[in-house]
């Protein structure tokens, strides 16, 4: 008998602790070497642990659902063992696919796909879940994040049902902006006119050279970015009765998943191209969905861009990602009655919202650096050419 033990993964020094989900293995199952044991929810993002050796598991000493220390040992592994025929412990639920059913492949398959590999009846041989099945099925990844169905009791039926991490995390830091910040918030609108004429004269080139789609996002992080520099107090933070000015623009691009609201950071985002930006983003939307976000990627930032208008969102206030001093809210593009020139014209219009700490950012400030986003949008050559 050779045993080795499954421990927490180290989490980051903003991470006291964790949530165990569920063990995709059971006592007495073979496990294969990188194969996911288990997910490990925290404050920021959910991971994944893979087996550091194939053998079979012989114990859980934490179950689903148990708070959890960094590096603390949650099951055992005998690397010498064969797998039992039978496993009499925590049967398998009727028809549904066995974690060891479904290979590495087929499961990472049904990750993109979001879809619930663990529930699927396989086609293959021994019942294994082959990539056919996943692309045949309709099924929601994660459907314990979804909303339960509410059992008739009574006239006014009710569902109780605990936050994940995750989201008491997220009520937690929206309560504290709230509480511990001055926010106030300041409007203007932008013509999107020049930036979409620039965007389909060269969206099939820039495709064709970078493998990636020019969308509107890229313009408003670049905007933001030649903002903050021109206001640095703007990317500044405060830390007691300190004000923190940070020579680096780190932006915090929001984007909606099914276990809530994330936040990853484009690392020094004025060094990087609109290739560069746009790829980072695709890929932080790509991984949000299946919960493959680092902490470290989900942790920093001096600056958050949010666009509820891929949501069709007209207008909002949105609320500081603390210790930030500010925030830019995105909307819907509509057409839009404006007049120029004296003269009552339709335009592709864009609503902008700034929130910021009014503690240690003037008013003058916030509506100088939101002139400054609604100038570099509607001159976008300004922003290619750095002026």
């Amino acid at each position: 008998m050779s045993i080795i033990e499954v421990k927490v993964p180290q989490l980051s020094e903003s991470v006291s602790e964790a949530t165990l989900l569920t063990w995709h293995k059971r006592v007495g199952e073979a496990v294969i070497e990188g194969e996911n044991l288990i997910d490990v929810e925290t404050d920021k993002v959910v991971l994944e642990l893979p087996a550091s050796n194939s053998g079979v598991l012989t114990r859980i000493i934490k179950a689903d659902g148990e708070k959890v220390g960094s590096e603390e040992v949650i099951a055992q592994i005998d690397t010498a063992a064969v797998a039992a025929q039978a496993v009499t412990t925590r049967p398998a639920a009727p028809h549904a696919a066995a974690s060891s059913a479904v290979p590495p492949s087929v499961r990472k398959l049904a990750r993109e796909k979001e879809v619930d590999a663990s529930n699927l009846h396989g086609s293959g041989p021994s019942g294994r879940v082959t990539k056919e099945d996943v692309l045949n099925a309709k099924q929601p990844v994660n459907p314990q994040q979804a909303v339960p169905a509410i059992a008739p009791s009574g006239n006014r039926p009710e569902q109780r049902v605990a936050m994940t991490r995750i989201r008491q995390r997220i009520a937690e830091r929206l309560l504290q902006s709230q509480q511990n910040a001055a926010i106030l918030t300041t409007f203007n609108e932008v013509n999107m006119q020049p930036v979409m004429d620039l965007r389909n004269r060269y969206k099939d080139a820039f495709e064709k050279k970078h493998g990636i789609k020019l969308g509107f996002s890229s313009f408003f992080v670049k905007a933001a970015v030649l903002a903050l520099q021109k206001f640095p107090i703007v990317n500044a933070s405060v830390d007691g009765t300190d004000i923190i000015y940070h020579g680096y623009f780190d932006i915090g691009v929001a984007i909606g998943s099914e276990r809530g609201l994330v936040v990853p950071i484009i690392r020094d985002a004025d060094k990087l191209s609109f290739a560069d930006i746009e790829k980072q983003i695709a890929d932080f939307g790509a991984r949000a969905k299946v919960g493959k976000l680092t902490m470290e990627e989900l942790t920093g930032g001096t600056f958050t861009v949010s666009n509820g208008g891929v949501f069709g969102s007209m207008l909002s206030t949105p609320i500081i990602n603390p210790p930030q001093a500010a925030i830019l809210g995105i909307h819907a593009t509509k057409d839009r009655p404006v007049a120029e020139n004296g003269q009552v014209v339709i335009r592709p219009m864009n609503y902008l919202a700034v929130s910021y700490d009014h503690r240690i950012i003037d008013g003058r400030e916030a509506v100088l650096f939101l002139s400054t986003i609604k100038e570099a949008l509607e001159y976008p050559g300004r922003v290619l050419l750095d002026l």
